[in-house]
């Protein structure tokens, strides 16, 4: 088979998609058809073999009594050869109509066909569903990987929502401008991709982890109104809504105030989800400050379909007998507890797994209560009288049949960051996520500085350009832990989708902000002297916010990785398995641009 190749003319050109077979009742309609061959059978001397294109399958037989030397030729054909036939479309018999097909009314009576491409065996088989093969034979092979049914339907969503992005941007007077994919190293955050110059021996470029000064640059450059959809990348350790290069939709504009960002972004969304979901979703988005969401959900982009949250105590075990709680509490600690609806049903032994769950989360220890035909039970209710048992129950929301669970320690975030984590795994595992309910939240009013005890001194929590509350300003230099910011996160069913900021346009705040970084005046310039002069140059207030494409994809294909999304993703050690990267490089090339390599461990 493989030595009868026919060259490709016009006269096998398809007339039709595979997917889009449609005969006409009482008329014969000739096609040609191109694609792969999915699937062979051979039924009692007819030959029926499906052909697939990114359209779909449609059925073609092949009869020995009307075309003998064809249907014998086509005993050879095999999954996913390319061929080229020409047949004419007729009714499926009676009885044999599948209604799961978009053609299964039809089949096509195969006159003749010509091989273009032979196929080696296949790795694993790609009719059907192949969620059981090993992800990592699926990225090695990732060419076959993509024609399933799957991932051409992931990518033709993310397409959408591309077109989309650039539509409604578009339309809103915004200017796609590219910045540089060769910028400047700036350590900040996550750790860069150096790139060295060859011209310039000893001297790297940065692949950027985000345009933010250059798009700065543009409004005060006078654009106003910028988008990119732009390939950024990130040196960091990778989970599966991570990989060390990613798109994000890009935007910055000037003359704004937070409301216009959440304007413009809660009309995308609405736009979005109707274009490619058919989703109506309700706008405004609700609103909540950073501490709010640490402290109700212990996260601070809270999955708001999980029907319950996390409740201070504090109060409660400030006037109970348990000592180990009013220590704590007294020494300025929290007391926090997590209801879980139908969790009075739970054993001993269901009880002491979630407290080994808390614990492997960094809990020092968990306290469960149960209240069942209004009784509440419990090792620690005989602390509590009666009127302490009912605050308990009135402050953590327990109702008759419910378990809560409860936990102390010194740190506000870290008691609410342990429940938190361990609603979300309690919620998955009990089935009480709403799966087909979209709830978009903006969290705002971060801190603009979080502490580095290791290195005992202020960082930023998102950028440093990003602008302090007004009214918090003067903390800056009295107290920087109280400072907020001027950001915002869009959180979509308990991911970020989306982070952005006002950005300092002011260059004595932005001295201000660099100081509470221990920057040195020499630092500051040497990292962004280029945005330090643009700024002094006249600049408009302006400010903007970053979508991740890859999981805002993610989401809408109902996809568990953004690997799932993505063409040519990496595993989880920054590998292409498919090409090899990343690769070792020849002794010629390295000394060209003046590198040696130390030998490490494999």
């Amino acid at each position: 088979m493989e030595g009868k190749l026919r060259a490709f003319d016009e006269n096998w050109k398809r007339t039709v998609y595979c997917g889009r077979v449609e005969g006409r009742s009482g008329e014969e309609v000739s096609v040609v058809l191109n694609g792969w061959v999915r699937k062979r059978r051979d039924l009692g001397g007819l030959i029926f073999i499906e052909l697939w294109d990114h359209t779909g399958i449609v059925q073609a037989v092949f009869n020995p009594e009307l075309t003998p030397e064809v249907h014998e030729r086509a005993g050879a054909l095999r999954s996913e050869f390319v061929i080229a036939l020409k047949g004419k479309i007729m009714a499926r018999p009676e009885g044999t109509v599948n209604p799961s097909m978009k053609t299964g009314r039809w089949e096509v009576a195969a006159e003749d066909f010509i091989l273009l491409s032979p196929a080696a065996p296949l790795p694993f088989e790609l009719a059907g569903g192949t969620d059981k093969v090993d992800e990592h034979l699926r990225l090695h092979y990732r060419y076959l990987d993509l024609r399933r049914d799957r991932m051409q339907r992931n990518l033709r969503i993310r397409h959408k929502l591309a077109m989309f992005t650039r539509n409604y941007l578009s339309d809103r007077g915004f200017l796609e401008i590219e910045t540089p994919a060769l910028t400047l190293s700036t350590p900040e955050g996550a750790r860069d991709f150096l790139v060295p110059s060859r011209v310039n021996p000893g001297a790297f470029y940065a692949l950027p982890q985000s345009p933010q000064i250059f798009k700065q640059i543009l409004m005060i450059s006078g654009f106003d109104r910028y988008f990119q959809v732009v390939k950024c990348f990130r040196d960091e350790d990778l989970r599966a809504d991570r990989q060390p290069e990613f798109t994000q939709v890009d935007i910055e504009m000037s003359y704004l105030t937070e409301e216009d960002i959440f304007s413009l972004m809660e009309g995308y969304m609405k736009g979005l989800f109707k274009e490619v979901m058919d989703v109506d979703i309700a706008t405004p988005f609700p609103r909540m400050a950073y501490w709010e969401a640490m402290d109700r959900f212990g996260s601070d982009k809270p999955d708001l379909r999980i029907p319950f949250e996390i409740a201070d105590l504090s109060s409660v075990f400030s006037r109970s007998g348990f000592e180990p709680f009013k220590t704590i509490l007294a020494s300025g600690g929290f007391v926090r507890g997590l209801p879980l609806p139908g969790g009075a049903a739970l054993s001993r032994k269901n009880l002491a797994d979630v407290e080994d769950k808390a614990k492997a989360m960094g809990a020092r220890g968990l306290s469960p209560f149960q209240l069942k035909d209004g009784v509440l039970k419990g090792p620690l209710v005989k602390y509590l009288d009666e009127a302490g048992q009912a605050a308990l129950i009135e402050k953590s929301r327990l109702s008759d049949g419910d378990a809560l669970f409860v936990t102390a320690g010194a740190d506000r975030r870290e008691v609410s960051e342990i429940l938190g984590d361990l609603r979300l795994e309690l919620a998955r595992e009990r089935g009480l996520i709403e799966s087909d309910r979209w709830e978009f939240l903006w969290v705002v009013q971060f801190p603009l500085f979080e502490r580095d005890e290791e290195a005992g001194r202020w960082q930023a929590v998102h950028h440093p350009f990003t602008s302090p509350m007004n009214e918090d300003i003067p903390l800056m230099d009295s107290d920087p832990g109280k400072v907020r910011s001027r950001a915002y996160d869009c959180v979509l069913n308990g991911n970020e989708v989306g982070g952005g900021s006002i950005r300092i346009h002011d260059p004595a705040v932005q001295e201000k902000v660099f100081a509470n970084l221990a920057f040195t005046r020499e630092d500051a310039r040497a990292r962004f002297g280029f945005l330090l002069d643009a700024l002094a140059s006249g600049t408009p207030p302006h400010g903007g916010i970053a979508l991740g494409m890859d999981r805002i994809a993610m989401l809408l294909c109902g996809a568990s990785s953004i690997r799932e999304v993505m063409a040519f993703p990496k595993t989880q050690k920054g590998q292409c398995l498919m090409s090899g990267a990343p690769a070792p490089v020849s002794p010629d090339q390295l000394e060209e641009l003046r590198i040696s390599v130390i030998p490490g461990e494999k």
